[in-house]
């Protein structure tokens, strides 16, 4: 059985041609990077007043090295958890929704952000 249609077409549509490839844990490259960098700077953060009080200055650099392995553990479980059975894009449809909540200014993506009862009203004509 051929999967080519007479005109040398194919018969299917591959439906994660385009979709980024899962590269560690569950993430895909973006999301990975991204928490790469959340998670290094938290250490950097963190390793700052340990730095301060130890007078051991290498702590700043180490503390973003662990934040950034511990965070990359942690977070690509998490992660992984919240997105299973969800559509690829729905992480970045979140972000956007929180966004959008917090900072109207910022929605951009015009995301219908009014919580509460909607009702549907009919009115009868004359």
């Amino acid at each position: 059985m051929t999967e080519l249609f007479d005109d040398g077409t194919l018969m299917f549509l591959p439906g994660r041609l385009n979709s980024q490839p899962v590269i560690m844990g569950g993430l895909t490259a973006d999301e990975m990077w991204t928490t790469l960098l959340v998670c290094s700077v938290t250490g950097l953060l963190a390793g700052i007043p340990a730095a301060i009080l130890t007078q051991i200055w290498a702590l700043i650099i180490a503390g973003a090295m662990v934040g950034g392995v511990l965070g990359l553990a942690i977070a690509s479980r998490i992660l992984r958890r919240m997105k299973r059975g969800r559509p690829g894009t729905w992480l970045y449809r979140q972000m956007q929704l929180a966004i959008a909540r917090h900072i109207p200014t910022w929605n951009s993506a015009r995301l219908i952000t009014r919580s509460g009862a909607w009702t549907c009203r009919h009115s009868e004509a004359p």
